[in-house]
């Protein structure tokens, strides 16, 4: 049995991640969205889903997921920061406001999630950090994703700093940095593009990653790419 829960379930890779899951009876999956439960899952599913609605601005956003795993006695296996916010604009055109927001969204709401959940998981336990090839340094890079690509490569440097003060902690941490997959996300940064995966298949990965992961890697971002994009 494992418990696994997942930020930004709405759409694309969250969402294709959480069906992905749930094939199995021996999962149980708490997923977390600024909006209402996504649909269910098309198919054959065994596991429990359970949705924790946690919209943007509210102040304290993961207090809901603390209540749901106190009251249920769950103990998550695993964590995946997936949700993320995408900027597509000429640098010298973003706001003050706009560049705190993704770095909020990005880089610092998964690092408070990481925060209030890791008293409550179990040991051993996995929390992987969803970067992006964009935020690979030495990676090609595209102009207006400037504050992207920077919110992601500081997620990653998050990921390996985090698994050194951790270590002894029973916690591993490690970071998935896609690269072109088939999602809304890819359509707004890059209109009319066709990737060569979808986010099922990429979903399929990533769950495996989830659940086995920290049984090899530890302070690892593993860029995950056929094509950037």
């Amino acid at each position: 049995m494992a418990t696994i829960v997942i930020s930004g379930v709405s759409k694309g890779i969250g969402y294709a991640l959480v069906c992905e899951l749930l094939k199995s009876a021996d999962h149980t999956v708490i997923g977390i969205s600024g909006s209402a439960a996504p649909p269910f899952c098309d198919g054959e599913h065994g596991g429990q889903y359970k949705h924790v609605h946690a919209p943007h601005g509210e102040k304290d956003v993961f207090s809901g997921l603390e209540n749901l795993l106190d009251d249920e006695g769950l103990m998550p296996d695993a964590l995946v920061n997936n949700a993320g916010m995408m900027l597509n604009k000429p640098w010298n055109e973003i706001t003050q406001a706009e560049a705190e927001r993704i770095f909020q969204v990005n880089v610092i709401r998964p690092f408070m999630l990481i925060r209030r959940l890791l008293p409550r998981m179990a040991k051993p336990g996995h929390i992987v950090n969803i970067t992006s090839m964009g935020g690979v340094m030495g990676s090609v890079k595209f102009p207006g994703l400037s504050l992207y690509s920077a919110s992601k490569e500081a997620l990653s440097v998050l990921t390996e700093a985090l698994a050194e003060e951790l270590k002894e902690s029973g916690v591993h941490v490690n970071g998935i940095a896609p690269g072109a997959v088939q999602t809304e996300m890819l359509q707004e940064a890059f209109p009319g593009y066709k990737a060569p995966v979808s986010a099922q298949e990429f979903a399929r990965f990533l769950a495996h990653f989830t659940l086995t992961g920290h049984t090899l890697f530890n302070g690892k971002v593993l860029p995950v790419a056929v094509t950037t994009p």
